[in-house]
Order: structure tokens, then C-alpha cells, then sequence
């Protein structure tokens, strides 16, 4: 699929967000390194179906096959969540790539972001995209599920969710 647009989140665009993690998530609060936020709150690009009949008025109706979103640091940037509704279609790719290209012209250094260690479809994602392994946390998931009881125990292929993974890429 090559016919989506990418585009920055808009204040009009919270609403469909917050359902959207909330059907993905489990909920719109994301646990990261002992931390929470509202996705559905944070800057990020959403992907769409192009379609030439549209016009800018139609917005609301234009369907929605992705979002990225992201936590803004000193001279960084943690992605939040990564969600394409079409898998190896490019539409995770593109929303990488936007992030990216907006992270370059804002002057950051550095992307990151945290999976968990059953996540191993994110694993080979990020890295073949010039992510690295940078840290491994272990057993930082207790710690996340004070936070954010919902995290199942088992995730992925039945491997027990334990350990967040750090992946960074310098920009």
C-alpha cells in the first residue's frame, strides 16, 4: 500500500487517538523508563488513506491506518507508540520517517524508544531501520505494572513480559 498521506497530529485529532490507543494499549496512559504520559496527548503524525475526492474539509472522514507518537526531551525524543493498522505495507515506515525527518529539523540528537523484551517483531523493526540496542532494563516491568496495572504477564508467543529494551538512534 503506497496510497496513505502522513501528517502531524491535530488538536482535532485527540478524540480518534484516545480511542485508538485505548483499543491498541488497553488505555491512553504509556509506562516508559518508570514514567507515564497520555498518548493521546503527545505530539506524533497520523497515517491516512489517500483518496482524491477528499478535500481538506473531509478530514474527519478520511480513514486512519496509523499513528506514531512522541515525548520530547533536551535534545531528544522518545517514541511512544508505533501503531500501523496494514503490516509490511510501509505505513510504520513512513510515520518512522516523518518523526525522523521532523526530529532532524527541531535540532534533537537523539530518537529512542522502549519495546519489551517478548516484542521480538519490534526488535527486528527498529533495528533494521538503524535502531540500536542500547540498554537492557531488567525487570523493569514490575516496576511499570505499579504504574499501569493492565500489563498482561504474558505477552507475545507466551514469553513473559520482564524486561523493557532501549533502542536509540542518533540523528
Amino acid at each position: 500500500m503506497t496510497d496513505f498521506n502522513i501528517r502531524p497530529l491535530q488538536r482535532s485529532d485527540r478524540e480518534w487517538v484516545a480511542h485508538f490507543l485505548d483499543e491498541r494499549w488497553g488505555t491512553t496512559q504509556i509506562v516508559s523508563r518508570g514514567k507515564a504520559v497520555y498518548g493521546h496527548l503527545l505530539p506524533g503524525f497520523m497515517a491516512e488513506k489517500a483518496c482524491e475526492t477528499l478535500t481538506d474539509e473531509d478530514d474527519e472522514s478520511a480513514e486512519k491506518i496509523g499513528l506514531i507518537t512522541v515525548h520530547v526531551g533536551d535534545k531528544e525524543c522518545e517514541i511512544t507508540t508505533l501503531n500501523s493498522l496494514f503490516e509490511s505495507m510501509g505505513v510504520g515506515t513512513a510515520l518512522v520517517e516523518a518523526v525522523e525527518n521532523w526530529a532532524r529539523e527541531a535540532g534533537l540528537e537523539r530518537l529512542w524508544l522502549i519495546t519489551t523484551n517478548d516484542n521480538l517483531a519490534a526488535l527486528k523493526f527498529w533495528q533494521k531501520r538503524g535502531y540500536e540496542l542500547v540498554t537492557v532494563h531488567r525487570n523493569a516491568i514490575a516496576d511499570a505494572r505499579r504504574i499501569k496495572p493492565q500489563i498482561p504477564i504474558t505477552g507475545l508467543d507466551g514469553i513473559t513480559i520482564r524486561d523493557e529494551i532501549e533502542l536509540e538512534k542518533r540523528i
